[in-house]
């Protein structure tokens, strides 16, 4: 089964906002996703429902998985000190 990664306009804006070799590397790590929603060393967010975190150096990733629909949906991206708020 192969998943399809999704992102939410506030994701775009904050991938945009990156210099391009981290959006590079951010959107290779992120089409992993695809063919493995939940890879080794994804974490489930505390407190959350659903919400998982996956590590690229120094930046974050946020995302849900929809099974039932094949989407996975990329929340939020930034460095890892910004990522956690609001």
């Amino acid at each position: 089964m192969t998943y399809r990664v999704e992102f939410t306009r506030a994701a775009i804006k904050q991938l945009d906002a990156l210099p391009q070799n981290v959006q590079n590397r951010i959107q290779a790590k992120l089409a992993t996703l695809a063919t493995n929603p939940r890879p080794s060393g994804v974490v489930k967010m505390q407190g959350e429902t659903d919400i998982y975190r996956i590590r690229i150096g120094d930046y974050r990733a946020l995302y849900t998985v929809q099974d039932d629909v094949l989407i996975v949906l990329v929340l939020k991206i930034g460095h890892r000190r910004e990522v956690y708020r609001g």
